[in-house]
């Protein structure tokens, strides 16, 4: 792209904040305006379940870059902005200031929000939700209290919540409908393994149990299951899943999945849309991806850094795909652990286990009939998640023998 005098970026967030730097970092001479309905600089979201949470970091260490940084690079930040409509004929973006801002090529980076639990006494004081950088901060500081905890779900955020809390000295219980931890990402065998991990520390664990309610006057006092226990709880933490925002997008005529369908908007494996001169990165992205050969949407860290360069680098006229393989990572007390790949829902699968889980250190493979490895993951065994990657992208089948033994290198497990 030669000709284009304004780049949009609508969110200001890691995808938007990246697209933005790969611009400039590519040479792109023209203006670079970036829109966020947040009102801090841009900042990547693990540290608030993680370092901010546990206390041991403050927020501002989350943020990519100070202003000063975007100054230096002729950036222009709106921050504490929302852009209400997209005129894709037109090619501008209208904001909740009135303003309307012309466009050549536009970027759509507007993440996603949290699943809110619809229930009686969802609005109580004292019941939290984590996704922003002032959601982490006001879960920290009631954290210092000491409080009665109990955590509404068992994903990743659920259980991150739940260590820091408990690292921090708090009394926590975790309820989960599915029949364990991270059923539906990891599977019962797998997740029973981070299920274990928080038992032996002191977490209680009420799984097969559903949130009826939030008891209270004005605060939360208990937590109403569908057993008809009441949970007491002086704090609770909901962790049940995001969303993606896609609804500026769908209003503007732009592709957007179906939740069915897996949600968030149509891209392909370069990130453009099905609208000339508009694209999609990040959470909000549902992009055909060239290695896995299916549609993919990636909630994580990596996927919105690497996304928002690939959507810069196409906007720019590169020939450029997007084919990261989808990775997330956690921190729970001294277990870490990376996963790359992806599992399909529904997909029969095999869990192959390498090392013992006892030990703390240990991998794990996901493979499908035909001996594939879909995705894997290690626990505390640092320099393995390249092999990994090797064996997904490498398509061939393993031997599960084999990939079994640890004195067998990964490199050689295929057969």
């Amino acid at each position: 792209m030669t000709d284009a005098q304004r780049i949009v970026i609508v969110g200001a967030s890691l995808a938007g904040a990246s697209a933005a730097e790969t611009l400039r970092s590519e040479g792109y001479p023209g203006q670079v305006v970036l829109i966020g309905a947040e009102s801090e600089l841009p900042y990547e979201r693990p540290p608030l379940s993680k370092g901010v949470l546990l206390g041991k970091d403050q927020p501002e260490s989350a943020q990519l870059h100070d202003q000063q940084w975007y100054d230096d690079r002729s950036i222009e930040l709106r921050l504490g902005t929302t852009v209400i409509a997209l005129d894709t004929a037109a090619k501008t973006v209208t904001t909740d200031d009135g303003r309307t801002t012309g466009y050549d090529e536009l970027l759509i980076a507007t993440g996603s929000r949290v699943r809110r639990l619809d229930v009686p006494g969802g609005d109580l004081a004292g019941v939290h939700y984590l996704r922003t950088a002032g959601d982490s901060q006001a879960l920290t500081a009631a954290y210092a209290a000491k409080p009665r905890v109990v955590v509404v779900g068992a994903g990743w955020i659920g259980l991150e919540s739940a260590a820091a809390a408990k690292e921090r000295g708090c009394e926590v219980t975790v309820i989960e409908p599915q029949p364990t931890a991270l059923a539906s990402v990891l599977g019962e065998q797998v997740g029973a393994l981070f299920a274990e991990l928080h038992r032996q520390h002191g977490v209680r664990l009420r799984f097969g149990t559903g949130v009826e309610g939030f008891e209270g006057s004005d605060r939360v006092t208990g937590v109403r299951t569908s057993a008809g226990e009441v949970v007491p709880a002086d704090l609770v933490v909901v962790g049940v899943g995001v969303q993606p925002n896609t609804e500026l997008a769908e209003a503007a005529g732009i592709e957007v999945a179906t939740r069915e369908n897996g949600a968030g908007i149509v891209t392909g494996p370069d990130l453009r849309t099905n609208v000339a001169g508009v694209y999609a990165a990040g959470d909000v992205a549902r992009w055909q991806h060239p290695l896995l050969g299916r549609p993919v949407r990636v909630e994580h860290w990596s996927n919105a850094k690497q996304s928002g360069a690939v959507a810069a680098k196409a906007m720019l006229g590169q020939d450029v795909a997007h084919d990261a393989l989808p990775f997330f990572f956690t921190d729970q007390y001294d277990v870490g652990m990376e996963y790359a790949g992806d599992v399909p829902r529904g997909t029969a699968y095999q869990v192959v286990l390498r090392g013992d889980p006892a030990s703390g250190a240990y991998l794990a493979f996901w493979l499908d009939e035909a001996r594939h490895v879909l995705a894997g993951m290690h626990v505390n065994t640092w320099g393995a998640i390249d092999g990994i990657q090797e064996l997904i992208r490498s398509g061939r089948p393993v031997d599960p023998a084999r990939l079994t033994d640890p004195t067998v290198g990964l490199a050689d497990v295929q057969g």
